[in-house]
């Protein structure tokens, strides 16, 4: 039987949708383990909230710059694995090891540091005390973290990506039940308050490490390469091509997050309406860019492992699959947002005030979801061809040169308010998905290009 033209993307789709699904739950794992931990000290009373909030949100950025140094490994790895080199895949986790073994102690002082500047940014005492002893606590989890990281993206790079899913689920219950035991002093443990929920996150994030290196061991032996037996020692000609990669992902993330938090400080400016309404819709946006952010890293992966392969038109078609993978999804998204605006807001208060701003925020939401997804995805995809540069530049001047400015002249200069931040960094987003989307159309055709294959001209 003849093979229809359309059964090879329908064979790559299907396993970009396999490869993603256990990333994108991932990533919402990411995201649940300081939920559990403000849920679980509710009971303690809002400067608790208050103090566990604070204390992610100091913690999230160094974590997110060391976990961005690795983002390279997604590159390396893929193509090794894709050229089946996996004794290559081998040596760039080890190195991956030592880059997080690195730049830990910098990032941990880095960390405790910041723990004793609450009070000199004007938070109350009651707030500041308990945030600075959850994130001295907190700071110890920022090496397995990093470990965790280095070993999922070899995983990843490898094609095993149904662990990271279960050792997530495990660690959230392993947390969610810390809490309940270090926070309140059940089961013999002494009452830490604040300090058991950072404990508890500790351990999680231990055994986080101690399980993906544990697969990564098993996976080694398997193929009759034990892991620590051929352990390779460090080079540093490898390390700095992670650092080139990896350098430039961190910043990129560091802008984007730098970009969001600042709208977040511009809200709270305003009056607690606005800075309320902003966080119940961030949140929501959060939660639909989870989705293209783990293909993204599907991707990645995707687009690694063909170009290692010598395959370039199905690096091209990973990415384009993709990007329609990832848009579906998003247009989905902005139309619930559209739809239902105002039941999802109340989900989290049924206050009058926050419910005559929050719709049009949504909406504005809404407008931006797709912008959002093509260029996380874009992002991805590029990193898989090893282009990294391009989206640190877009997020510079999408964020900080054009969408920040124009927001904070719409919501202070023109007194739009909140609208007018949302609206400034919806104008970042489509530029920034622009340049990335046309970043990746002339690398993927020039990439075919190179092999004399003929592709669909602009």
């Amino acid at each position: 039987m003849t093979q229809t033209p359309a059964q090879p993307w329908k064979r790559e789709l299907a396993a970009l949708v396999q490869l993603a699904v256990p990333v994108v739950l991932s990533e919402l794992g990411w995201m649940a383990q300081s939920v559990v931990d403000t849920i679980m000290v509710g009971r303690l009373g809002p400067a608790a909230i208050g103090a566990v909030a604070l204390g992610n949100a100091v913690f999230y950025t160094p974590s997110l710059f060391g976990i961005g140094l690795l983002l390279g490994l997604d590159t390396v790895v893929a193509q090794a694995y894709g050229r089946k080199d996996f004794d290559d895949c081998h040596r760039w986790l080890a190195q991956g090891i030592y880059l997080a073994l690195a730049i830990s102690p910098l990032l941990m002082i880095l960390v405790a540091g910041a723990s004793f500047g609450f009070a000199r940014f004007g938070i109350t005492a009651e707030v500041a005390t308990p945030a600075a002893a959850y994130l001295r606590v907190l700071d110890w989890s920022l090496l397995p973290l990093l470990i965790y990281g280095a070993a999922r993206r070899y995983l990843q790079g490898v094609g095993q990506v149904r662990v990271i899913t279960v050792t997530y689920i495990a660690a959230n219950l392993v947390n969610w039940a810390g809490n309940w035991a270090l926070i309140y002093g059940h089961l013999g443990f002494p009452a830490m308050g604040v300090r058991g929920s950072a404990l508890s996150t500790v351990v999680a994030r231990i055994l986080m490490a101690v399980s993906l290196m544990g697969f990564a061991w098993r996976y080694e032996r398997q193929r009759g390469h034990p892991l620590f037996q051929h352990w390779a020692r460090p080079q540093l000609d490898l390390i700095r091509q992670l650092c080139r990669l990896g350098l430039p992902a961190a910043a990129q993330i560091i802008l984007e997050v730098g970009a969001w938090n600042a709208a977040t400080l511009s809200a709270g400016w305003l009056n607690p309406i606005a800075l309320a309404t902003h966080q119940i819709a961030i949140n929501y946006a959060s939660v639909t860019y989870m989705i293209p952010l783990g293909i993204s890293a599907a991707t990645a992966v995707a687009v690694g492992h063909a170009v290692g392969a010598g395959d370039k038109p199905r690096a091209r078609r990973a990415g384009w699959l993709a990007l329609g993978l990832g848009t579906a999804f998003m247009v989905f998204a902005g139309l619930v947002f559209l739809v239902a605006p105002r039941p999802l807001i109340e989900l989290f208060t049924h206050d009058p005030r926050v419910l005559a701003v929050g719709p049009s925020l949504l909406w504005i939401a809404a407008a931006f979801q797709i912008f959002d997804g093509v260029q996380t995805i874009c992002t991805g995809a590029l990193r898989g061809l090893g282009e990294t540069r391009a989206p640190m530049v877009a997020n510079l001047v999408g964020y900080w040169v054009m969408g920040l400015p124009l927001g904070l002249i719409l919501c202070f200069v023109l007194k739009w308010g909140i609208y007018g931040m949302w609206i400034g960094l919806t104008l970042a987003l489509i530029v920034i998905s622009t340049i990335l989307l046309r970043r990746w159309y002339l690398d993927s055709e020039r990439l075919c290009a190179d092999l004399g294959t003929t592709t669909v001209s602009s």
